[in-house]
């Protein structure tokens, strides 16, 4: 499998994990020594999570899918320069917390090593 194929193949992989709420899918997919990062903002507030490692992510990754459910997943674009990507996509996010469905933009910016996420960030705001 071409470095393309593989970084594509793991942005899939990623997003239709992520759309289950499958923790152990997704964490599966970084490699143990990845970092992770989210920047957005909530209706109300700027939201910002930096962690170093799958042990100090897991825990974010979990209460993500504790909390939110997607649906109407829309891939806009990939971008792939291997060993990174960038990959803008939308969802309708769904708070268990507040029962408020919000439509948000994503923008992903990944780097892959050894088959593996090694560097991660995502981008979010309420559309």
């Amino acid at each position: 499998m071409s470095q393309r194929a593989v970084v594509e193949h793991l942005i899939t992989q990623l997003h239709a994990a992520r759309l289950k709420g499958d923790l152990d899918g997704m964490c599966a997919l970084f490699s143990p020594t990845g970092i992770f990062k989210i920047a957005g903002a909530s209706a109300d507030k700027p939201i910002s999570i930096v962690a170093d490692g799958i042990d100090a992510f897991r825990p974010w990754l979990s209460m993500m899918t504790k909390v939110f459910r997607l649906s109407d997943y829309e891939l806009t674009s990939l971008v792939i320069e291997s060993p990174r990507a960038a990959v803008h996509w939308h969802a309708d996010i769904y708070s268990k917390v507040t029962g408020v469905t919000v439509p948000t933009e994503l923008i992903d910016m990944a780097e892959i090593q050894g088959g593996r996420i090694v560097a991660y960030t995502e981008f979010f705001m309420p559309r």
